[in-house]
């Protein structure tokens, strides 16, 4: 009798010493996942990401944090994300911005805050033109008045950006660069705050996603004077596209992806993807982005890192052609 009992204590003992894994595999998720977001409140990742993770949450049974970790253009949240624990408990929504910071870090001869490599794509989210506006009270009612201008006081009008070679900056220096003006940059740190600089009329210009800027067009706060994309804005049909206004290069997307640091196991990143796909198929979520008036331009992982692929060429491309600015 003695030794029956002893047996099995035995075998508790030896698989108390067992490591965890060998046990039992934790189901993921099992514990609450950060979703960073390398902008302030108020941009077009943080007004995508927000409804993304209580989606998730909802989904997943699982609080799902949006952090806010600002700072280089997004370079700052960018590279937190690269360099955690590919555990699927960080993730990140991103802009297109991401493939556009490694490539401005070489024109100052600085180390790259990450590489593109650092991330596994999860899924596309959104894909909207950018817009420029001006204050619903300045001098320009059309491009070309606003070109004219920018010609006779060469770095005299100033735009407001979310940071150096970030989205903003970057649409509004291919701008520049084709329409042979020179502007005055004045960064921040995310689109809300350059938002409220031009709100506030301490800059004049500023290139922003639709879903920032429309309810202020349609508060009469500020005036479309173009936009950026391939062909009109349903929202603003009236806004004719850097294209058809005689700058056939110019044209830029703000896309929002949610992605992983790479290395996270094959199982984890699964579930992700799975989640995505339920998260843009959501009744509330589509109702949280029709409010936007952004609409969803899904892709699963594969489809993302094509489309993710053929993007940062043309970015790459695009800051090799502008160069070295300030």
């Amino acid at each position: 009798m003695t030794r029956s009992v002893a047996l099995p204590a035995l075998a508790v003992a030896f698989g108390l010493c067992l490591p965890q894994p060998l046990l039992a595999q934790d189901i993921y998720p099992s514990r609450p996942i950060t979703m960073i977001v390398p902008f302030p409140p108020g941009g077009v990742a943080d007004q995508t990401a927000r409804p993304v993770a209580a989606t998730m949450e909802r989904l997943l049974k699982q609080p799902v944090v949006v952090s806010n970790r600002q700072g280089a253009g997004g370079a700052v949240g960018m590279a937190a994300t690269a360099n955690a624990k590919p555990d699927g408990y960080t993730i990140m929504t991103a802009l297109s911005s991401i493939s556009v910071i490694p490539e401005a870090d070489k024109l100052f001869n600085r180390t790259p805050a990450y590489q593109m490599a650092q991330f596994a794509p999860i899924a596309l989210v959104t894909a909207d033109p950018t817009i420029l506006v001006v204050p619903a009270d300045s001098p320009w009612k059309t491009l070309a008045e606003f070109v004219a201008d920018a010609k006779k006081r060469p770095g005299e009008i100033s735009y407001s950006s979310s940071g150096l070679y970030g989205t903003l900056h970057l649409a509004m220096e291919m701008f520049a660069h084709a329409a042979g003006i020179k502007l005055k940059h004045v960064p921040f740190n995310g689109a809300g705050p350059a938002l409220t600089a031009l709100l506030g009329n301490h800059v004049q210009a500023l290139a922003s996603g639709p879903g920032v800027v429309i309810p202020q067009i349609q508060a009469g706060k500020l005036r479309p004077l173009a936009n950026w994309g391939a062909k009109r804005i349903a929202a603003m049909p009236d806004v004719a596209t850097f294209k058809e206004l005689g700058y056939p290069s110019v044209e830029f997307t703000i896309w929002a992806g949610v992605f992983a640091p790479a290395g996270t196991p094959e199982p984890v990143l699964t579930v992700l993807r799975e989640t995505m796909g339920r998260v843009v198929a959501d009744g509330e979520f589509k109702s949280a982005m029709e409010k936007l008036q952004t609409p969803i331009a899904y892709l699963d992982a594969p489809e993302f890192r094509k489309f993710w692929d053929q993007d940062a060429q043309a970015m790459v491309k695009a800051v090799q052609a502008i160069g070295r600015v300030e």
